[in-house]
């Protein structure tokens, strides 16, 4: 009888210890048990862990590794887990000798959202899959000339991404000779219960407010690696409705955020991504999701959609998001839409108030549809040849 294929996954679960990131790391993780592999999640990017207690990076990963078992136990992988405290040389989980025996005999691995920089160990592995999760910056960049990047696109076999545009003629996204295949975030809908709730209140998201350090200028255009741009646009939404509008986001120290004071309810986010629980019961909660997208996959129009969205959808919570040139390839206008401007946000909500329990039922089938598990890991096994 053959013996069933070895497939690690790479991810930053203990690098960003947060519910929003672990339910990404669950959705493959068991969506790639179910198809029959003997699954591992290693994370040995050597970064400093972040302790959002603090919200801070920090020298000490205790914190990391009591929220990685408690994803490893929810998965169901007994001992196939290792985190690599580099700065300390210290392994939990297996230790760094098995997880080079690993990185020999597996079959593949998938390094989700580029966690890893794969070095010479990585290298044995002969099926070595790059899964980009956010588009177009590298792209960027490895047009510009970036060998950095190049070097740790070139270490994989396979390239997918979340950008479902690149390539197409009205995306601006440079390509970089390499094949990059299209792939949305996977969802197991049997661990997001459909909850019609018409009493709940607020169109929440969880979000950060500023990124910084990755804002580039491509072709004489700069272009943001953040949200805040696209939030201020539409600050003003709840000013104009009568729906009400939450984002959990941090406040960066400050007492109030200036959403606040354009009448959205600001949240702790802590308490919203705590661990999987909280993130799921934030979405339970919520009559659906109002989000903008960072100014670089708007304005480039990469395809991109996002992985919290699709949990909003599995829950059956209608998902209003800026339009990036998903809708190319995803329908929309129930449960699910796209949108530019305020006027189009205006007519979209005041559709939803008009048959809220259709498109709650929409949402759920737009999931099942373009974004369940079996569907998008099993095109992608596929097309590496698993």
């Amino acid at each position: 009888m053959e013996s069933r294929k070895t497939v690690l996954l790479l991810h930053l679960t203990g690098r960003i210890p947060l519910g929003g990131v672990a339910w990404q790391a669950l959705h493959y993780l068991i969506g790639l048990k179910r198809f029959g592999y003997d699954v591992y999640y290693i994370e040995d990017s050597g970064d400093w862990p972040y302790d959002p207690r603090v919200r801070s990076k920090v020298d000490n990963c205790s914190y990391s590794i009591d929220f990685l078992k408690t994803l490893i136990k929810k998965c169901d992988l007994g001992n196939r887990w290792s985190y690599w405290d580099m700065h300390n040389d210290t392994y939990y989980g297996l230790d760094g000798a098995v997880v080079r025996r690993l990185f020999e005999k597996a079959d593949a691995l998938f390094n989700i959202c580029g966690a890893t920089r794969l070095r010479e160990e990585h290298l044995a592995c002969p099926i070595r899959v790059y899964v980009q999760t956010d588009p177009v910056y590298e792209q960027m960049r490895e047009a510009q000339g970036d060998e950095r990047v190049r070097e740790s696109f070139a270490a994989h076999t396979h390239h997918f991404t979340y950008g479902e545009n690149l390539g197409n003629a009205d995306c601006l996204t440079p390509l970089d000779g390499f094949d990059w295949r299209p792939t949305r975030p996977p969802v197991l809908l049997d661990f997001w219960e459909y909850r019609l709730n018409p009493a709940a209140k607020n169109f929440t998201t969880i979000a950060v407010w500023k990124n910084t350090g990755k804002d580039i200028v491509f072709n004489g255009e700069r272009y943001y690696w953040s949200k805040h741009i696209n939030y201020d646009r539409f600050g003003d939404l709840p000013a104009k409705t009568p729906e009400r509008f939450e984002v959990a986001l941090d406040r960066d120290g400050a007492s109030t955020h200036p959403l606040e004071g354009r009448g959205w309810l600001v949240v702790d986010p802590y308490e919203a991504t705590r661990d999987l629980e909280t993130y799921r019961d934030y979405i339970y909660r919520s009559r659906g999701e109002f989000s903008v997208a960072k100014d670089l996959v708007v304005r480039t129009r990469s395809g991109w959609f996002s992985d919290r969205s699709v949990c909003y959808l599995a829950a059956g919570k209608p998902v209003l998001t800026q339009d990036t040139g998903f809708d190319k390839f995803i329908r929309t206008g129930r449960g699910l839409f796209s949108y530019s401007n305020m006027e189009e946000v205006l007519a979209i909500l005041a559709e939803i108030r008009s048959d809220y329990p259709r498109h709650c039922k929409a949402a759920r089938e737009v999931a099942a549809e373009y974004f369940a598990a079996e569907k998008v890991l099993g095109k992608m096994l596929a097309d590496v040849g698993l």
